[in-house]
């Protein structure tokens, strides 16, 4: 063979190929979709360290990603996240009488109700585009008795005819050579799966507000018992001045003075108790059973928050748009078919000889459309660009809430020893005072003074622990929660 008889041979099979490869492509129902791919982090691959913090010596350990009905690239991406975040909020949440709070609102909030209805809505409305990639069977019975004229029929005489019929037949059944039905469905899917997410951040943020109430109930019952345990204090500090006034011994200043603080710590007191009603026991560093958080963690974890999945599901619903919008440009082609019987009489159904059919195939070819359909691409793309940039944002106020939460937490924690030695020196310079007052080498106001450092210090301590606190729920809420909750023996998702 020549080696042009040679390459003839070889152009020959490839065009061959090609042709098997786009008939294959038709017949299996390929799109005209852009190929999707995650778009790169618009932010930097690790958070900011607070000045106070060292680098960590290597990333941490990456657990396995979570499972999901239809799996995303940024799920996957999002295997980098760390095992110890990787909780449901019971396990997050130590204090059973949270949790109970909890569980009553996720099964009583109406915003969360209408949140799961609008799943429900979408899963139909796939359902739904879904059914177009199949043909509608359906079956028909009939029974039809005419009078035609004799300019009809060629007789002299009017002619009255009756039959009965039956069949079954598929109407204007579309297919999907090019995918636009396809890519419609695919664009469903992934509405569906938005709003499965939009369910886990709408329940998210309603777990989040429960706990910082929770919490903030919380630190009011310490500062109620705080008031309460002043209270008593300055009630007896108060008794023990009065009889000293009673023998001479301390002036009516002094008496007054102790007065004052007596009714200051009452209405402290008479303020606090109303909030109370249900509360934890105790508010300490154990109300929240999450350990602290490992180094290294990258940034990819975002990608798990239920708002950028969110994002990322519109997003891929908008390039499926794109495929149907080019897909329009190409012929469409559709199905009519029948087959069945008809008889004179209904005995006479299904017999031999009464058969019949029908098969009308139409291809619709577009020619002009004032526009409209570059049109339709224009606004597909446009939608694209749009669910881009909300994915980058979703993406990027993440990272802001995040890296605030992270940067706090070590100031939290720095302010928080300093609050507990603030409120041993004040302790310390309160006892003295009381001494130095008893002795006679201090008047009341001094004693008044250092019972107002104490007690404010022993408030600002109270307060920086609900920050804390607080800052967790913020973490754990911004780093997206957990994806599953191992809850008392049973698994469940959040």
């Amino acid at each position: 063979m020549t080696g042009s008889n040679a390459m003839g041979a070889h152009t020959s099979s490839v065009r061959w190929t090609a042709f098997a490869a786009s008939a294959l492509c038709l017949l299996h129902g390929c799109t005209m979709e852009p190929r999707y791919r995650a778009p790169a982090l618009p932010v930097p691959e690790q958070w900011p360290l607070p000045a106070t913090t060292a680098a960590p010596a290597e990333p941490p350990a990456v657990p396995a990603a979570p499972t999901e009905p239809v799996a995303s690239p940024g799920e996957a991406q999002a295997a980098a996240s760390v095992a110890a975040w990787d909780i449901g909020w019971r396990d997050f949440f130590a204090d059973a009488r949270l949790e109970q709070l909890i569980a009553q609102a996720l099964a009583n909030n109406r915003d969360l109700r209408v949140a799961v209805l609008n799943i429900q809505l979408a899963r139909a409305q796939y359902r739904v585009q879904r059914s177009a990639l199949f043909p509608a069977i359906d079956a028909n019975g009939g029974y039809t008795k005419a009078k035609l004229p004799a300019v009809e029929t060629g007789l002299p005489y009017s002619v009255t005819e009756s039959y009965y019929q039956a069949g079954v037949g598929v109407s204007s059944f579309e297919l999907d050579l090019f995918g636009r039905v396809r890519s419609l469905t695919h664009a469903a899917l992934e509405q569906y799966l938005a709003q499965e997410q939009a369910r886990r951040s709408a329940q998210l943020s309603l777990i989040a507000q429960v706990a910082n109430a929770y919490l903030t109930l919380a630190s009011d019952r310490e500062l109620e018992r705080l008031a309460q345990d002043t209270l008593k204090s300055q009630e007896d500090s108060f008794a023990l001045t009065e009889k000293r006034h009673a023998i001479g011994a301390v002036s009516g200043l002094d008496l007054a003075q102790a007065r004052t603080t007596v009714e200051s710590a009452r209405a402290d007191a008479a303020r606090y108790d109303g909030n109370v009603a249900l509360l934890p026991s105790d508010f300490g560093a154990d109300t929240l059973g999450l350990a602290a958080l490992p180094p290294g963690l990258p940034s990819t974890v975002l990608l798990r928050r239920p708002d950028v999945l969110q994002a990322e599901y519109v997003l891929r619903s908008a390039s499926a748009d794109i495929g149907a919008a080019r897909a329009a440009f190409f012929p469409t082609i559709s199905l009519t078919a029948a087959i069945g019987s008809a008889s004179p009489a209904l005995s006479g159904l299904f017999k031999s000889g009464t058969g019949s059919w029908s098969f009308a195939p139409e291809v619709t070819l577009p020619l002009f459309h004032g526009g409209q359909l570059i049109g339709n691409l224009a606004v597909a793309r446009s939608e694209r660009d749009i669910a881009l940039a909300q994915y980058e944002k979703a993406i990027q106020s993440g990272f802001r809430e995040v890296a605030d939460a992270l940067a706090l937490t070590p100031t939290l924690e720095r302010e928080r020893l300093a609050q507990e030695a603030l409120v041993d020196a004040s302790r310390h310079a309160y006892d003295l005072s009381q001494q130095r007052y008893k002795a006679g080498s201090e008047s009341y106001l001094a004693v008044l003074d250092a019972q107002r450092s104490f007690y404010g210090a022993q408030q600002g301590l109270i307060a920086t622990r609900l920050a804390q606190q607080n800052n967790r729920v913020t973490l754990y809420k911004a780093l997206g929660g957990g994806w599953q909750e191992h809850s008392r023996g049973s698994t469940a998702n959040e």
